[in-house]
């Protein structure tokens, strides 16, 4: 965030109060990446025996960081001991130097913490194609002192074009232990699925092996990380991981299907899905945040590919932010997903409003009610395709002038 920007309309009145999670400690700094003042640097320290997993964006060329913590991962079998997030410098796209320089910054993050640097997790976000220079963090380091979270610092020091930090947590059981959820996220621009550029670390107390986060972590972000777009670009850089201390007393759980899981599972989707969704209201120069839900469709997967090329239409993103219930140009994204649908069946509603049903334009369609509509701050549109089963639901923003001026100077 530039010392000029403007808190984006559709934040949260206050950032919320996330519980403690036993094991965990974090430290922030400034290695300088910006030109002006402001923390760039988090690292965090893990208890022995924690465990972590992660999901990881599905763009071709990926990162330094990224290709590190999936080998560290399959290394270390999911233990984890530190983290080491820096904003400012994505280190993609930077060959032999970018993987030296961030694999240099996690070992001298690993000396500071007293661990291993293979138990160590990197997360870089920023300009893409400059190497990481190692050297800040390393100058760095040694002026940050580990305490317990700070939860809004944490995740201010992670933020790039975001216009406020985010966060989420939830306490809930499991069996009749009760655990802790707390994660922060950062994300504003070149949002989209398969990754949603976009951070997320989430981090319990609950004791849970590697393998069983997975599972929780690769289910969840589905109907969450995967189902928000603000313009339709896929980081380099994307990744959510997810920690678990064990410092809870949680009797051993073997399978992810346990029922004892089942209201962990609940609160930790909760968080996962709040954490995306605010990063849609933080989507660069939003002004609206929009729901688009598809039913009708041939399957769940042609839903969402359906819901997707609606969220990513610019012609109907730009009509969203001048307030114009413009259903024609829903009608034709739909029309052009490339998925099954039945002409005669396309129905087009904002909230409670009927634009189009059966295929043609409503006979109660009110053009004054839907200006009105279009006014408020949060909208929902809802289309049916066909009688098929399929059903997706996606988030998106309005792409306004703002979103052209902050991505036309982002390097200046």
């Amino acid at each position: 965030m530039k010392p000029d920007s403007k808190i984006s309309p559709l934040a949260p009145a206050s950032f919320p109060d996330l519980p403690a999670i036993a094991g965990l400690e974090a430290a922030i700094g400034r290695a300088g990446f910006y030109k002006h003042e402001r923390p760039d640097l988090l690292l965090l320290r893990c208890v022995k025996g924690a465990k972590a997993a992660g999901v990881f964006t599905s763009n071709a060329v990926g990162s330094a960081p990224t290709d590190w913590c999936k080998q560290a991962l399959s290394v270390t079998r999911g233990g984890a001991r530190g983290l080491l997030v820096n904003a400012g410098c994505a280190n993609s796209f930077t060959g032999p130097a970018g993987d030296g320089a961030c694999k240099r910054a996690l070992e001298a993050a690993a000396e500071k913490l007293d661990v291993e640097a293979r138990e160590m997790l990197a997360a870089s976000t920023g300009v893409i194609g400059v190497v990481l220079d190692d050297s800040k963090i390393a100058a760095a380091l040694p002026k940050m002192e580990l305490a317990p979270v700070n939860w809004p610092e944490a995740a201010t020091a992670i933020m790039t074009t975001d216009t406020f930090p985010k966060g989420s947590g939830a306490t809930c059981k499991i069996g009749e232990v009760e655990v802790h959820i707390a994660g922060i996220a950062k994300g504003s621009g070149m949002i989209a699925p398969d990754m949603a550029t976009m951070l997320a670390f989430v981090f319990t107390d609950a004791a849970l092996s590697a393998p069983i986060l997975k599972t929780l972590l690769r289910q969840e972000t589905e109907s969450s990380f995967n189902s928000i777009t603000v313009d339709g670009d896929r980081s380099t850089n994307d990744c959510v991981l997810l920690f678990a201390t064990g410092q809870s007393n949680v009797p051993p759980i073997a399978d992810a299907k346990d029922e004892r899981l089942n209201e962990f599972r609940a609160a930790l989707s909760k968080v996962l899905a709040d954490l995306a969704i605010q990063i849609v209201r933080d989507g660069e120069g939003a002004t609206k945040l929009v729901t688009v839900s598809v039913d009708g469709a041939a399957n769940d997967s042609s839903a969402k590919a359906i819901a997707r090329t609606i969220c990513e239409s610019p012609l109907v993103k730009t009509a969203i932010a001048g307030e114009d219930a413009n259903w024609g140009r829903i009608v034709m994204a739909i029309g052009r997903s490339d998925q099954p649908v039945k002409r005669e069946m396309i129905g087009v509603r904002f909230g409670d409003l009927h634009a189009a049903r059966n295929g043609m334009i409503s006979d109660e369609y009110d053009e004054a009610a839907m200006s009105a509509y279009m006014k408020g701050s949060e909208l929902e549109i809802s289309v049916t395709v066909g009688p098929g089963a399929g059903r997706a639901r996606m988030f998106t923003c309005d792409l306004t002038k703002r979103y052209i001026e902050i991505n036309g100077d982002y390097r200046s």
